[in-house]
């Protein structure tokens, strides 16, 4: 698909960017007042297209593919964000999730990078999963069983828990099935029919998959709003985005439905966003959005930078 790197970078930021001004919204709220077009200031007091951590690491991660997969690398592109405010929409961190900010840390003092992120049940926030699409260009013609792995290391460096590796795996396989051409409802389809069985193969518990029969069960697109959460939970972030995308028919649709939810609404449009943006291609990305956004040439010849490195691994 043309252009499907910058449509999935700027699809990402822009809906970043729309939820930044209403994070920690109640839903009430927002059904009162709802967001209908970029705002500034709000929750951050931060201008006009800005994009949070979600995008900030999600480019760390494209600048680390444009010279090869390495975990190590990545790393240092995770720290020098915290610490040095590299890749930061104005030079500043100004919004960071708690598990993200300790496993940076556990990097800093010189732990192993897949090993530095939380483990545990209480560590399933959405840190891993809203920054991990671009890693789906770079494995798009690896095996299923390499791209799980590929995958598992990425989210690993701040979420390593199993509930967040197969939530991050589930997102770039739907991820790939779109940037090969399915509709999203054929996408989705495929991921309920192929997925549970290969989870099962590498040894997911019956339990941890249990936490996935919304997805799994093939009726995500049916769930009324209300049961829809928006919480910066990993499950609630992933159910939420690929509900935002199953239930719209454009990309402003589908970001400015995923932002109206509430709470963590830069995380849930941002996840929703990037699938959108594939789904629909940069030029369904109101024009107004996309300039807007701070360092938005940057974006696109990062964009562009991942293009060339790609199309030379796989010439």
């Amino acid at each position: 698909m043309k252009n499907s790197i910058q449509s999935a970078l700027v699809g990402m930021a822009v809906g970043d960017a729309l939820g930044v001004p209403v994070e920690f919204m109640s839903r009430s709220s927002l059904d009162r007042n709802p967001v209908t077009s970029m705002r500034e200031y709000g929750t951050h007091h931060q201008a006009k297209g800005t994009w949070s951590d979600d995008s900030s690491l999600a480019f760390c991660l494209v600048e680390s593919l444009c010279k090869g997969y390495d975990t190590q690398d990545l790393a240092e592109w995770f720290m020098a964000w915290y610490y040095e405010g590299k890749w930061t929409p104005h030079g500043r961190v100004f919004d960071a999730g708690s598990i993200t900010i300790g496993a940076i840390r556990r990097l800093k003092s010189g732990v192993k990078p897949t090993e530095a992120g939380g483990g545990s049940e209480d560590d399933n926030g959405n840190g891993a999963l809203m920054r991990i699409l671009p890693l789906v260009f770079y494995v798009q013609d690896f095996s299923r069983e390499q791209r799980y792995q590929y995958v598992k290391e990425v989210a690993s460096l701040t979420h390593k828990h199993i509930r967040s590796v197969v939530a991050c795996f589930i997102y770039i396989e739907y991820a790939l099935c779109l940037l090969k051409g399915d509709n999203k409802e054929t996408a989705y389809q495929n991921i309920c029919k192929e997925l549970t069985f290969f989870l099962k193969y590498i040894t997911i518990s019956e339990k941890e998959l249990s936490y996935f029969k919304h997805i799994f069960n093939g009726g995500l697109p049916m769930m009324h709003r209300q049961l829809i959460h928006s919480s910066g939970y990993v499950l609630h972030t992933l159910e939420a985005a690929l509900w935002c995308v199953l239930t719209s028919h454009s990309y402003s649709e589908t970001v400015l439905k995923a932002v109206n939810l509430g709470e963590d609404t830069d995380t849930t449009a941002a996840v929703a966003g990037g699938l959108a943006g594939i789904l629909y291609g940069i030029e369904q990305i109101p024009q107004e959005w996309q300039t807007a956004l701070a360092k938005y040439e940057l974006i696109i010849d990062l964009a562009n930078r991942l293009e060339q490195k790609i199309s030379i691994n796989y010439s």
